[in-house]
C-alpha cells in the first residue's frame, strides 16, 4: 500500500471523528469527549498531510538555488510546533470571559490563511499533467473561479473577525454603525465582486499584470466589506456573529481545500461552515432575528430610539436580606449573564447552590441563548464549577415556570431578562424571547450599577416593585450570602 491510499485512509478516520466531535459537543454530558475526538482527528490529519508531503516534495530549485526538499518540510513541521505551543500558551492564560474574542481572533487566522492559499494558487495556476488537452480550459476556469471565491471568503472572514474582536474585547463601541445607504454599500460590494471575478475568469491569462489587478481588487472589496459587515452588527446581536464568522471560517477552509486538491481540508470546512450556519440560523430564531439579516450585516434593520423613558427608583437590598428571602423559599431560579463571567462568580453561585438544594429549597438555572458573549458561554462555566446538568434548564424549558418561582437572581445578565423586549414595540430589541423574569414572586438583581447591557438598552426590570437591586461585584455578594445562610 502506497502513501497515498494510507493519507486517503487517515483523511477518512478524521473526518468521521470530526463528525463524532461535532455530535459530541452538542451534549454537556459528552462534550469532552466531542473534544477528544476532534483533537485526535487533527492529530491524525496533520500526520498524514506531513506524510504526503514527504513523499512528493522533490528538490526545489528556486532564483537559481538549489533547495532540499527537507528544507520546507522542516519548516512545515516548525510551523505546526511553534502554532501549537502559542496555541496552548494562549489557552492556558486566556480567562472564560475572553474566550469569545479570542474566537474571533482565530477565525481571523483561518480567513487570512485562506486569502494567502488562494493568492498562492493564483500565482502558481492550475494544475495540468494529468489533464487532457481538451479538458485544460474547463479546468483552468475552475480553477480561476476557486481563486477569486477562496480570497473573497477569506478576507470578508478575515476583517470582519477583527472587527467581531475588538468589539467583544471593548476596544470598540459595540453599537451598530450606521452610513447613509450602508444596505447599498453591502448588496453593490457583492455585485462588484461577481462581475470582477466573471471577469477574471472570462480571461485567457489569470497571472499577468491585469489578472492579478482584478484579484487585487477583489480582495480589497472583500476586506472592506468584512469591515463593514460586522460594524454594522450591534452588541446584542454579538453572539451570532461568532457563530456566523465561524461558518465564513469553514466555508473559507472549504475554498483553501479545493485550491490545494485536499479532500479533508474540503470536508472539514464544510462541516464547521455548515454547523456554523445551523447555528447562527437557531440563536437568530431564540431572538427573534431575521438569519439574513444578520448574516448581511443588520441589512434592513434601523437603529432604535433613545432610551429617556423614566422607570422611577430603583429598590436596593443588601446580602443578608437577600439569604433571609432564599432561606424562606421553596423554588429559586437563577439566570446567569456574562457579568458573571466577568467576577468569576460561577464557583460561589455553584456553592451556593448546593447549600440551597441541601435545605431543601428547588434550586434550577435558566439559560437564555444568547447569555454571555459566546454560544453555550454560561453552560461552559456551570459546567466548569460542577453544577449539575440536569438542573441547567434552556430558556424555553424553565419560563413558564417563573409565576410559581418565589426568588429569581439575576446574576450579571441583562438584556435577555429585559420585559422591554415583550412589552415595548419600539425597544431595539422588540421581539426578542426573553426569560420572563419579572413574573417570580421576588426578584434580585446582582449588578455593579445601573448602565445599560451590551445592546445599550435599559432595562425596565430594575424599576419593578417586585425587584431589588444588590450592587457589587457578583461573587463577593453571592460568597457574603452564603456566609449568611
Amino acid at each position: 500500500m502506497d502513501i497515498n491510499s494510507i493519507s486517503i485512509a487517515a483523511y477518512i478516520v478524521a473526518s468521521l471523528l470530526f463528525i463524532l466531535s461535532l455530535a459530541g459537543l452538542s451534549k454537556h454530558e459528552s462534550a469532552k469527549s466531542g473534544l477528544t475526538y476532534g483533537m485526535v482527528g487533527m492529530v491524525i490529519a496533520l500526520a498524514a498531510t506531513i506524510a504526503v508531503a514527504v513523499s512528493d516534495l522533490n528538490d526545489l530549485d528556486f532564483a537559481g538555488v538549489s533547495f532540499n526538499k527537507w528544507l520546507p518540510i522542516g519548516l512545515l513541521i516548525a510551523a505546526v510546533v511553534v502554532g501549537g505551543l502559542i496555541g496552548l500558551w494562549r489557552a492556558k492564560i486566556v480567562e472564560m470571559t475572553g474566550m469569545p474574542e479570542l474566537i474571533a481572533l482565530l477565525h481571523s487566522f483561518v480567513g487570512l490563511a485562506a486569502v494567502l492559499i488562494g493568492w498562492n494558487g493564483a500565482i502558481q495556476g492550475a494544475h495540468l499533467h494529468d489533464v487532457a488537452p481538451d479538458d485544460q480550459g474547463a479546468i483552468i476556469g475552475i480553477h480561476a473561479a476557486e481563486v477569486a471565491i477562496g480570497i473573497f471568503i477569506g478576507a470578508v472572514t478575515f476583517t470582519g473577525s477583527i472587527i467581531a474582536n475588538l468589539k467583544l474585547s471593548a476596544k470598540m463601541k459595540s453599537a451598530p454603525l450606521m452610513l447613509p445607504g450602508k444596505n447599498f454599500i453591502n448588496v453593490g460590494s457583492i455585485v462588484v465582486f461577481a462581475v470582477l471575478t466573471g471577469v477574471y475568469v472570462a480571461r485567457d491569462d489569470h497571472a499577468d499584470t491585469t489578472g492579478y489587478i482584478l484579484l487585487a481588487v477583489i480582495t480589497v472589496v472583500a476586506l472592506l466589506l468584512g469591515l463593514h459587515l460586522v460594524a454594522s452588527i450591534g452588541g446584542g446581536d454579538m453572539p451570532v456573529v461568532v457563530s456566523m464568522l465561524n461558518s465564513y471560517s469553514g466555508w473559507a477552509a472549504a475554498a483553501s481545500g479545493f485550491l490545494l486538491n485536499n479532500d479533508l481540508l474540503i470536508v472539514t470546512g464544510a462541516l464547521v461552515g455548515s454547523s456554523g450556519a445551523y447555528l447562527s440560523y437557531i440563536m437568530c430564531k431564540a431572538m427573534n432575528r431575521s438569519f439574513i439579516s444578520v448574516i448581511a450585516g443588520g441589512f434592513g434593520i434601523v437603529a432604535g430610539p433613545s432610551d429617556d423613558t423614566d422607570y422611577g427608583e430603583h429598590r436596593e437590598i443588601q446580602s443578608d436580606a437577600a439569604a433571609e428571602l432564599l432561606a424562606g423559599a421553596k423554588s429559586v431560579v437563577i439566570t446567569p449573564g456574562y457579568g458573571m463571567a466577568v467576577a468569576q462568580a460561577q464557583y460561589p453561585v455553584a456553592d451556593l447552590t448546593a447549600k440551597l438544594r441541601a435545605k431543601g429549597v428547588d434550586v434550577r438555572f435558566g439559560i437564555h441563548p444568547v447569555a454571555g458573549r459566546l454560544p453555550g458561554h454560561m453552560n461552559v462555566l456551570l459546567a466548569e464549577a460542577k453544577v449539575p446538568y440536569d438542573i441547567v434548564l434552556e430558556m424555553d424549558e424553565v419560563n413558564d415556570d417563573f409565576p410559581e418561582t418565589d426568588v429569581v437572581l439575576v446574576i450579571g445578565a441583562n438584556d435577555t431578562v429585559n420585559p422591554a423586549a415583550a412589552e415595548d414595540p419600539s425597544s431595539p430589541i422588540a421581539g426578542m424571547p426573553v426569560l420572563e423574569v419579572w413574573n417570580a414572586k421576588d426578584v434580585i438583581v446582582f449588578k455593579r450599577s445601573m448602565a445599560a447591557g451590551y445592546a445599550g438598552v435599559q432595562n425596565p426590570l430594575f424599576f419593578r416593585d417586585n425587584t431589588q437591586m444588590l450592587f457589587g461585584d457578583a461573587k463577593d455578594r453571592v460568597e457574603e450570602i452564603i456566609s449568611a445562610l
